[in-house]
C-alpha cells in the first residue's frame, strides 16, 4: 500500500514538472515590436542590462548630430523615454505571472513532536496542492490572456508616447518659428518707434501718432517676451518625453515646419480600421475574455475551492512507524459559492458594456479627428495658397508707392508688419495640421486622442493709421 501510495505521488509530481512554464527569451517583446511597427514603423526594445543600454545610447547620439525631424524625435522617445521603459517592465511582470500559473504550487511540510509518559511521539505531514494541479490548464489560459493584454498595453503606451512626441515637436518647432517671425515684427516697431521720436523731436509728426508708435512697440516688445516663453516650455515639454538631459537635451530642431502635403491622407473605411486596429479595444476585449475564463474558473470550483493532499507518517518510541495520507478540504457550511460567482458574473457584464461602449466611443473619435485632419489641411492650404501671396502682393504694391512718393515710411513699416503677421498665422495653421494628423493616426491605431495644446496665436496690434 506504501509503495502504491508512494508511486501515486511521483507520477502527480512528474506530470506537474513536465507541464512547468519557463520564461521567454525575448520577453514577449517581439509581438509587441511587430504591433509597434505596424503603427508607427518603429520597433520597440527593453533595455536590460548595460550593453543594451550603450547601444541605444549610441543611437541616440547619432540622431542627435544632425537637426531632428520628427520621426528622428520618435526613435529617440523610444529609446530614451524612461517611463516607457518602465511601463515595459509590467511584460515581465505578467510572464512571470504566466509561467507562475504553469507550475504547481510548493509543497508544504508540517512536524510535530511529543513527549509524556516515556513515550516521544513524531508527526510529519507533506500536503500537495491537488486542486492547483487540476486547474492548472485554466489557470494558464487565463494568464496567457493576461500576458498577451499585456503585450497590447505595452506597444499601447510605446504608440501614444509616439503620438505625444509628435504633437510635442510640431508645437516646439512651430513656436520657435513664430518667434522668429514676431522678432521681425519687433525690429519694424523699433524702427517706426525711433522714426517718430525723431520726427516730432523735429516738429513734422504729431504728439498723439508718435504715442502710438512707442505703444506698438512696447506692446510687441511684451508678446516677444510671452512667445519666447512659450517656445521654451514647448521645447522642453519635447525635451521630457524624449529622455534628454546634460548635453544632449541642446539638440536642435529645424527652423521650419514640414511643408503641407500636395493633397490631404485619404482614410477609407475609418471607423472599421478602428475597430480592427485600435489596441484600447484590443486590451478591453482580452481582458473580457480572460474574465469569462475567469468566470468558468470560479463557477467550477463554486464548491471545493481549496483541496490539498499529501502523505503523512507517525512515529513513537517503541510502535513500529505508521504511514498514510492527509486530504485537506474546505467545508462549504457557510458560503457555498454563490458570491464569487455572483461577483464573476457582474465583472464580466461590466467587462462587456465597457468594450461596447469604447467601441462607439473609437468610431466617434475617429470620424471627429477626420473631420479636423480635413479642415485643418484646407486651412492651412488657404494660408499657403490665398492669404500669404496676396499679403506678399500687397507688399511689393505698397514698395512701389513708397517709391513714387505716394505714401508714408510708416505706411510701409505697417505693411512690413501686416505681412510678418500674415506668415505667423500660417505657420500656426501648419502646425494645427500637422498636430491633427498625429491626433488621426492615433484614434485610428491606438486610442483616444489626446487634446493637443496649441499655442495661441501671438498676432501684433493693428497697425496704426497715419495721415499727413
Amino acid at each position: 500500500m506504501k509503495k502504491q501510495y508512494l508511486r501515486g505521488l511521483k507520477a502527480v509530481c512528474v506530470a506537474a514538472l513536465s507541464g512547468c512554464a519557463s520564461l521567454s527569451e525575448d520577453g514577449g517583446l517581439n509581438q509587441v515590436s511587430a504591433l509597434t511597427r505596424e503603427r508607427i514603423a518603429q520597433p520597440i526594445a527593453l533595455q536590460r542590462n548595460a550593453a543594451q543600454a550603450e547601444t541605444a545610447q549610441a543611437r541616440i547620439s547619432e540622431l542627435l548630430k544632425t537637426p531632428l525631424n520628427v520621426d528622428a524625435a520618435v526613435e529617440v522617445a523610444l529609446l530614451s523615454n524612461r517611463e516607457l521603459q518602465a511601463q515595459l517592465a509590467n511584460l515581465g511582470m505578467a510572464e512571470a505571472d504566466l509561467v507562475r500559473a504553469g507550475r504547481l504550487r510548493n509543497p508544504g511540510f508540517s512536524f510535530g513532536r511529543l513527549n509524556g509518559n516515556g513515550v516521544v511521539e513524531y508527526d510529519r505531514a507533506v500536503m500537495f496542492d491537488l486542486l492547483g494541479l487540476l486547474t492548472m490548464p485554466m489557470r494558464r489560459q487565463i494568464e496567457q490572456q493576461r500576458f498577451e493584454r499585456a503585450q497590447i498595453q505595452a506597444a499601447q503606451d510605446a504608440v501614444t508616447l509616439a503620438a505625444n512626441t509628435r504633437r510635442a515637436y510640431f508645437n516646439a518647432v512651430g513656436a520657435q518659428e513664430q518667434f522668429r517671425y514676431l522678432q521681425q515684427v519687433r525690429e519694424t516697431a523699433d524702427i517706426a518707434n525711433e522714426l517718430a521720436k525723431r520726427m516730432a523731436q523735429a516738429g513734422n509728426f504729431n504728439r498723439l501718432t508718435q504715442m502710438r508708435e512707442e505703444a506698438f512697440y512696447a506692446d510687441t516688445t511684451a508678446q516677444v517676451a510671452r512667445v519666447q516663453q512659450q517656445a521654451l516650455a514647448d521645447r522642453e515639454r519635447l525635451t521630457r518625453l524624449l529622455g534628454l538631459t546634460g548635453e544632449q537635451a541642446k539638440f536642435q530642431l529645424p527652423d521650419r515646419l514640414p511643408e503641407l502635403p500636395k493633397q490631404p491622407m485619404e482614410v477609407r473605411g475609418a471607423e472599421q480600421t478602428a475597430m480592427e486596429k485600435r489596441l484600447d479595444i484590443q486590451i478591453a476585449k482580452r481582458q473580457a475574455e480572460a474574465l469569462a475564463r475567469a468566470l468558468g474558473l470560479t463557477q467550477s470550483t463554486r464548491v471545493v475551492n481549496v483541496l490539498e493532499v499529501g502523505y503523512q507518517n507517525k512515529s513513537e518510541t517503541g510502535v513500529q512507524r505508521s504511514n498514510g495520507y492527509e486530504i485537506s478540504l474546505e467545508l462549504p457550511i457557510f458560503d457555498f459559492g454563490t458570491v464569487r460567482v455572483a461577483r464573476a458574473e457582474a465583472t464580466y457584464l461590466q467587462a462587456m458594456n465597457r468594450v461596447a461602449a469604447l467601441g462607439l466611443q473609437a468610431q466617434s473619435e475617429v470620424r471627429e479627428s477626420h473631420a479636423a485632419y480635413r479642415m485643418a489641411y484646407e486651412l492651412a492650404r488657404h494660408y499657403r495658397d490665398e492669404v500669404v501671396p496676396l499679403r506678399k502682393r500687397i507688399s511689393e504694391e505698397n514698395l512701389l508707392r513708397y517709391n513714387g512718393m505716394l505714401i508714408s515710411v510708416f505706411e510701409l513699416l505697417a505693411d512690413a508688419r501686416e505681412q510678418v503677421a500674415s506668415v505667423s498665422n500660417a505657420v500656426a495653421a501648419l502646425r494645427d495640421f500637422w498636430i491633427a494628423q498625429a491626433n488621426l493616426d492615433n484614434a485610428l491605431t491606438a486610442g483616444s486622442p489626446v487634446a493637443a495644446i496649441v499655442l495661441p496665436m501671438s498676432s501684433p496690434a493693428a497697425a496704426p493709421t497715419l495721415g499727413h
